[in-house]
Order: structure tokens, then sequence, then C-alpha cells
């Protein structure tokens, strides 16, 4: 009864999706302001129904409630609690609820949090939300029905992907999706400005906090999935530019390029085109990840094994929503003509320059994805674009915008000097030096690429704090530091958190693909291997039990210079619904660097086969990643970011050219 009532639930779902992505529209042909306000209840009925559908689905696999069909492919008795839920969404069908429930929930935001906005807008807004909901819905409910029954029900269900059963990848997709789905805002609020056709600097402070909250989640769900990636797969890695990978890259890099711009046209009135194709891309690039995962085109960790023929649903969802909001964008884009100038040397020409080299990226990212696939659909030739193709073009294009993040924030608005910019950062530039030669004398040969990264991750870190001192007056008035901290704003210090946070990564990137050390060798208790500097004795090899898995651990004793350093229990588990091996690296951090142990396959004779690893200062990059969502936060917190619009006479500069009869606030 249960699964009916979900099932219910999405076709109600589905019919105030229609009524919300047609009504409002209307209303403002028609200059009705009752049909404008519907949006707004529709918007809270859309996310209820839908939550009730999602808590249906959620129910069933709690109770293993294998009559449905969809429990009994994806979950199992003997499956911890913790993996009965996230098993909700680790599923084609589930995914899709979860992206329809995601979906309807920043709509119902924007209804409730979006009340400043002019009541013209927001109902334009929440209308294109609604559409892109239908689009979701009929999908799920033509195609990928999860509420569909067995009859006989199966005694028990098939399981999860063992490497699904892990607390990384039970709150990766839902905070991924947080991101994906997120920039649906962006999008819509780009869609409904063009419809009107104009956009106007109090447009970019609304759609900036949104856009701001989407990549937030987008960061730290990448940050997530690299980290299970890096001690659950066993290689030792933690980013392969696989397809699926590069899917949640480029609309990161895409919302990146938008944060900066939004700010142009907020503080100067310019960027306006480029700005609104950001906000399309960047949804673009989500709307292209959903189609990879999928179509079935791809087979990959990541990838939904699904039946290829609904990719084809996927594929004109795709060219209806990509290809309408493009040419919308077409149409209307020549009467987005900005009012604001600025000088060739100033903080807009610097971001203006993020802008290009983070676009850049995403292209030469989504060349490199897509070329393979393009390449065996026309001639059936396989090729492979592999890692060196993508560090690559990172190096080219990633190289100068790290230099131009250290001037960008030092930089007047409209006309700056980069002089005294320089004059600033000088002892960032002696710092950077100074790494630079070090590196190349201290490395074996000279590692003249090694060099430059970590060079570069010196000078924006150095560059940041540099920064800081000077907003604070740190180095002419100390003793005013703390009084001038507290007049930076928010966004701000949410900015300098997030370089630095870069800055922190590049370091761990560099550090970790030059120097670590690695053994694969063949081990017997007792034996002891060296690694770098420390020394890993395998000290014993013995079964264990899991709740619904067996495995062998191994316990590795690491010494340096006969000093314990730490114990390592790395796993190799054998699940049985569904049959398959998975690895749990043993890791401990270290200060400079990560000790790392796989144990693999019995190899006769008393041996395993065993990976031993030492990356020097890779933990930075998780830490990087928790600097940048930690300046996103900060700078969301900011009084001038929140999400809505400001009150007072200012609201008065609104984006409608209407009669203000149809423009005040439900």
């Amino acid at each position: 009864m249960i699964p009916e009532l979900g099932h219910f639930a999405l076709i109600t779902a589905l019919v105030l999706s229609l009524i919300g992505a047609v009504a409002p529209h209307v209303g403002i042909h028609r200059g009705d302001s009752r049909l404008m306000a519907l949006a707004e209840p529709i918007a809270y009925g859309q996310f209820l129904m839908i939550a009730t559908a999602f808590g249906a689905l959620t129910y069933a696999y709690l109770i293993s409630d294998f009559s449905v069909m969809n429990v009994a492919a994806n979950s199992h008795t003997a499956k911890p609690l913790l993996y009965k839920i996230s098993g909700v969404w680790g599923n084609h069908e589930g995914s899709l609820m979860l992206w329809a429930l995601i979906l309807s929930l920043f709509a119902a935001a924007v209804a409730l949090r979006g009340k400043k906005l002019p009541l013209r807008f927001r109902s334009r807004v929440l209308g294109v939300q609604s559409a892109l909901l239908v689009g979701f819905l009929l999908f799920i409910v033509l195609t990928s029905n999860p509420f569909l029954r067995l009859d006989p029900a199966p005694f028990e269900g098939d399981g999860l992907n063992p490497l699904l059963q892990d607390p990384g990848l039970a709150f990766h997709p839902p905070m991924l999706y947080l991101g994906y789905v997120g920039l649906s805002i962006a999008f819509s609020f780009a869609v409904a400005a063009l419809i009107e056709g104009e956009v106007t600097p109090l447009w970019a402070r609304w759609v900036r906090p949104w856009t701001l909250a989407a990549w937030i989640f987008l960061t730290g769900g990448i940050a997530l999935g690299s980290w299970w990636a890096y001690y659950e797969l066993g290689w030792g890695g933690w980013w392969f530019w696989d397809p699926v990978e590069n899917a949640s890259f480029m609309p990161w890099l895409a919302a990146t390029a938008l944060l900066h711009s939004s700010i142009v046209v907020e503080k100067r009135d310019a960027l306006k085109s480029w700005t609104i194709l950001l906000a399309i891309v960047a949804f673009s690039f989500s709307l292209l990840g959903t189609f990879l995962v999928r179509s079935g085109v791809l087979t990959s960790v990541h990838a939904f094994a699904v039946d290829p023929k609904r990719g084809v649903f996927i594929l004109a969802f795709l060219a209806l929503t990509i290809g309408g909001s493009l040419a919308l964008y077409a149409w209307r884009a020549p009467r987005l003509s900005p009012s604001g100038m600025f000088g060739m040397v100033s903080r807009e020409s610097a971001l203006v320059l993020n802008n290009i080299l983070l676009a850049t990226f995403a292209a030469v990212v989504l060349v490199g994805t897509l070329y393979p696939l393009v390449l065996e659909a026309v001639n059936g030739t396989q090729i492979t674009v592999g890692p060196p193709f993508f560090e690559y073009a990172a190096v080219v294009l990633m190289s100068p915008l790290i230099v131009a993040l250290g001037f960008g924030p030092l930089l007047a608005w409209k006309r700056g000097r980069i002089s005294k910019a320089a004059q600033i950062l000088l002892p960032a530039v002696i710092v950077a030096l100074v790494v630079f030669w070090l590196t190349i004398w201290t490395s074996a040969g000279g590692i003249f690429m090694t060099g430059v990264g970590i060079g570069l991750a010196f000078w924006l870190i150095a560059s940041v704090l540099l920064e800081i001192a000077e907003r604070t007056k740190l180095f002419r008035r100390p003793s005013q530091f703390f009084q001038n901290a507290k007049r930076v704003p928010r966004a701000t210090w949410g900015m300098s958190l997030a370089h630095m946070g870069l800055g922190i990564i590049l370091l761990g990137i560099t550090a970790s693909e030059a120097w670590t050390n690695e053994a694969l060798v063949l081990m017997k208790e007792g034996d002891t291997q060296k690694v770098g500097r420390y020394s890993f004795t395998l000290k014993s090899v013995e079964p264990i039990a899991g709740p619904n898995y067996t495995a062998v651990r191994a316990q590795f004793l690491v010494k340096e210079r006969n000093q314990d350093i730490a114990r390592l229990y790395p796993e190799d588990r054998v699940y049985s619904d569904p049959p398959m091996n998975t690895t749990e690296a043993g890791i401990h951090s270290l200060a400079r660097g990560d000790l790392y142990a796989v144990i693999g396959e019995y190899a006769g004779g008393d041996a395993w086969s065993v990976r031993l690893y030492f990356k020097p200062l890779l933990s930075g990059l998780w830490l990087g990643a928790g600097f940048m969502v930690l300046g996103g936060l900060v700078s969301l917190s900011d009084r001038r970011q929140r999400i809505g619009a400001p009150s007072g006479r200012k609201k008065q500069r609104h984006i409608s050219r209407k009669p203000r009869k149809t423009e005040g606030s439900a």
C-alpha cells in the first residue's frame, strides 16, 4: 500500500509541475497577479508530493519489501541500516527520485526565501523550475518507475553494489546532487531574465547566493568522491579523469566562473551576456553528467548499468533544455548591452581573465571527455584520452590563473595600478622563487615542473596572507589588527579562505605526484619492506567476518628509524550478495604525508600480494577542499549575500518593465 501511495504522490507531483510550468507564464501574459502568485503554492506542493514519494521508497528499503522490484534489485536483509538507506539513491531509479526531490526543494526554497523578488520575476523563475521538473518526472514515470511490483516477491534481494557500501559513498551522491541540481536555480534565473529581456546588477545579487550554495555542495561532493576513490579502490589514486568524474568537474569550473562573473555584473553592470551564458552552460554540464551516467554509453565504476534505450529520452530532454535555452539566448542576448566600463588593469579585468581560463579549461575537458564517445559512435573506432592530456591542459591553463589570483584581490575596481599590487606582493614573489629553486636543487635530476607547481602553491598561499595583512593594516597598525579584521566583509574572508584552499590543494597534488614512494611486493608474516624512509612490517593476516561480508585483515607495523609510527589494518573483503571483492586501504596521515597499505590476493607459500605507499602531503588535497567549502560558507553568511533580495528603495530597480500592480510581493 505504501509504494502505491508513493506512486500516486509522484503522479500528483507531475500534474502540479505541468500546471506550474504553464500558469505563471499565462498570468504574466494576461497581467493576472493571481495566476502569477499560484507559482508559490505549487512549488510547495511539488516538494511535499515528491518528498512523500521519496519517503515511501525509503520505507520500502527499511522494511526490505522485496515485492518492490527496485528494492529487490538493490537491497538485502543483511545490509547495515546506513546502506539500506543509501541504497535508495544507489541505483538508477532512486537517484532520479533524489534529483527530482532536490529540484523541488530548491524551487520551494526560492518560493520561501525569494519573497522580496518582484512577483512577476519570481513566478517566471518558478515556472522554469517547474518545466525542468516536468522533464525529470516524465522520465521517472514513463521509463524508470521505482514502485513497480514483483509477483511473487523473492525471499531475498540481490543486494547493493559492494563498492557503494561505504560511508563516503552514502553521503557523496546527495551532496553532489545538491550541487548539480542547485545550479538549476541559476539556470532558471537566467532563462527568466532572457524572457524578460533585461539583466540588472540586482539580478546578479539575487542569483549569486544560489550559485554559491550549489558551488559549496559541488565542491564538497567532488572532494568526498575523491577521498572514497583514494581509500576504497586500492590503487592509491584519487582522480583518474574518468568521464563521469569529468562530468562533475565541468559544472564546477563553470559555476566557479559564474560566481566571479556575477560580481562584475553587480559592481559594474558589465559581462551580462557572458554571465547569462555561464548560468546556462553550468546547468547544461550537470544535465550532461546525467546523460553520461544513465544512457549506457559508459562503463564506469560511477555509471548505472541501465538499458541504453533510456538514453534516447535523456538525449531528447537535453536537446530540448539546452537547445531551447541557447536559442533563447541567441535571440535575446543582443539586448543585454553593458553600461559599465572598466580599465585594462582593474579587478574586473582580473575576473575576466579568470573567466576565460576557467571556461577554456572546461571546454578542453569537454572535448577530451566526449571525443572518444563521438568517434566510437561515428565509425566504431575506440580510443582513450588519458590523464596526460588533461594534466597538460591543467598546467597550461591553471598556472596563469594561479598567478592572477594573487594580483586580482589587490587591484582596485574600475581602474587599478599593477605596480602597487606588485609592491605588496613582492615578498610572495621572493618566497615562490626561493621555493622553486630549493625544489630544483634538492630533487634528484632536477624536476622543473615540480618546482613550478610548488612555487605557484607557495605564491598563492603567501599572496593570500599578504592580502589579508593589507586589508587589516597588520604591518602598519598591528595593535588594531582585530578591530580592522572585524571590518573586513565576510565575503572577503570567504574569498581569501577559498583561494588559500586552492593553494593547499595545489601543494598536495604536486608533492604527492612528484615524490610518492611505492612498493608492490609479496610478503610473509614477519617480512619488512622499506618504502622511502619508512619500514613496513607485516605482523599478521587473519580472517574476519563483517555484517554482510567476509574478509582478511592484515596488520602492518610502520617504523621510522626504529621508532613505531603507526599500525595499519587494510582489508580484502568478499561480498556474497552480489558477489564481489573490494579493498579497504589502511591509511595513517602524518604531517608530512600518508602511509598507505593494501592487502591483495594470497600468492601461495604463506605469501600475500601487498601494495605499500608513502604519499607526501596528499592530505592537503582534502584539507584545501575543506578550506574552500569553509570559505563558501563564510561568504554565504555575509548579510549582503543572503539568499533573497534587499528590501527598501533598491528593490524598485526590478527586472520587469510591466505595471507596478503585477510586481508586488505575494
